[in-house]
Parts: structure tokens; C-alpha cells; sequence
């Protein structure tokens, strides 16, 4: 059987769920904006993964997700899926000006830059709005440290940055010392930033290190509990030393 690929088609079945589904027919934007994160950080995972089979399948779920909040708009009387592509459109059009105007760039840095200048024109007060807070901490941190880079608040070298990281840790030291659980907090938000700006410095995205950090204690602590039950042994009554033989094993044993 021909698949079929037609834009229309998926619009039409959308639109048809909505009416005759009772479960899709009761959604609101709110009851499945969680749902719209969790496709979205799906796709992320098959691009870490770089499972492409999977990253085709995450982006229709992606895009099965921008049609329905479309259809919610379009039931509402708000908008509909038309009214999403035409303000995309426009934006891409307005916003690359050295491609559909005679605006002159040189290079991809005076793309970006280009970019925030224009978003600024077009009615945003700072050069920092529109990063989400609902973003996760360290990505948020990331993007409003490259936002703020473009009008040219930033450490000239990365020399700079990392003394600032160890000024940071002091700071952080010295608040657990004193007791001070809200200077603590500050502290540690403080010295987190600090790394996130020095991530940018060395070209590292932040959150995907930490998520293969993540994924890579998962290996390690599995391991570990692996040998326990080869062994026949309850991992919850051995020591730490004890557990500390087999992470040792598996920081070895188990690495991609």
C-alpha cells in the first residue's frame, strides 16, 4: 500500500479525531502541553542516539502535536494551522534579510547577531526575553548567556571564566561553611552558571554533557547491582567498599 504523505491528509485526521474521539475530544492545550515537551525531548534523545529511524518517528509525534494544539486553537475560535505557517513563514522572511532582502552579512555570527537585532525591533524590550522559564535551569542559563554575548556582555577569554568558576567554589565553600542555607543555595546557583558560561567558552553544550553523565551512571550503578545478584547477594546489605569493587569494575567493564 502507497503511504500517504499529504500534509492535508494529517490535517483532515486531526481534525477528525477531535470530533469523533471522546479522549482527544476532551484535551485542552494545558492537559497535553506536558505531552508536547515529552516529543520534543524524544526527539533530542534519538539525535543523542543517533538513531534517524526513530528521530522520523519523534518528528511527525512532534509535528502530530503542533497540528492538534492547532486544532484546540481552531475549535477555540483563536487560530488555526494556516495561521501557524504564515506567522512562521513571515518570521523566517522578515528575519533573514540577507537572504530575501540585500542586507549583506559576513558570516554566521553577523546572522545571529542580525537576529536579536531585529527581535528587538519587532517589540521585545530586552535582549533577553523570550527564553522560556519552563526551559530546564541549564539550558535556560546557556541561551540567556548567547543571548547576552550578542550586544557584547561577555568575558573577552576563557582564562576569565574559569577564575570565575574557582571564585565561585570559594564563595560556595565558604557559605556551607558559615551554615547559611540560603546563601548556600545562592552560592551553588552562582557556581552552576558560572560552569554553564564555561561550557559555552569551550564549545560544550551543558545539558547534553549532563545527560551523558546521567546515562552514564545508569550504566555503572547497573552494573553494579548486576554482579550483586550474579553473587546471590543483596546489594542492600553490602558496604560501600563493598559496592565501590564493582563500580570500580564497571568504569572498566561497561564503557561505550
Amino acid at each position: 500500500m502507497q503511504k500517504d504523505t499529504s500534509f492535508e491528509t494529517l490535517v483532515a485526521i486531526v481534525a477528525r479525531l477531535r470530533k469523533e474521539c471522546p479522549w482527544d475530544r476532551e484535551q485542552t492545550f494545558d492537559s497535553i502541553k506536558g505531552h508536547t515537551i515529552e516529543e520534543a525531548y524524544e526527539v533530542v534523545e534519538a539525535i543523542d542516539e543517533k538513531d534517524y529511524g526513530e528521530l522520523c518517528h519523534e518528528l511527525g509525534d512532534l509535528l502530530l502535536h503542533v497540528l492538534f494544539h492547532s486544532r484546540i486553537a481552531e475549535d477555540e475560535g483563536l487560530f488555526n494551522h494556516e495561521d501557524v505557517i504564515a506567522s512562521v513563514t513571515d518570521k523566517l522572511i522578515r528575519r533573514h534579510p540577507h537572504v530575501f532582502g540585500d542586507t549583506k552579512v559576513d558570516g554566521a555570527a553577523m546572522v545571529k547577531s542580525n537576529w536579536e537585532k531585529l527581535k528587538r525591533q519587532e517589540g521585545r524590550n530586552s535582549a533577553v526575553d523570550g527564553v522560556p522559564r519552563k526551559l530546564p535551569a541549564l539550558l535556560r542559563a546557556t541561551r540567556l548567556q548567547d543571548k547576552a554575548s550578542k550586544i557584547g556582555f561577555d568575558w573577552p577569554h576563557r582564562d576569565d571564566v574559569w577564575r570565575k568558576v574557582e571564585e565561585e567554589i570559594r564563595e560556595l565553600k565558604s557559605a556551607v561553611e558559615d551554615a547559611e542555607q540560603g546563601k548556600i543555595e545562592e552560592e551553588l546557583g552562582d557556581l552552576l552558571f558560572a560552569l554553564v558560561n564555561y561550557a559555552r567558552f569551550v564549545d560544550v553544550d551543558p545539558e547534553a554533557a549532563l545527560r551523558k553523565t546521567n546515562e552514564k551512571f545508569i550504566r555503572r550503578f547497573q552494573y553494579m547491582e548486576k554482579r550483586f545478584v550474579e553473587e546471590g547477594r543483596d546489594i542492600h546489605n553490602a558496604s560501600l567498599e563493598e559496592m565501590d569493587v564493582y563500580w570500580e569494575e564497571a568504569k572498566t567493564g561497561v564503557e561505550p
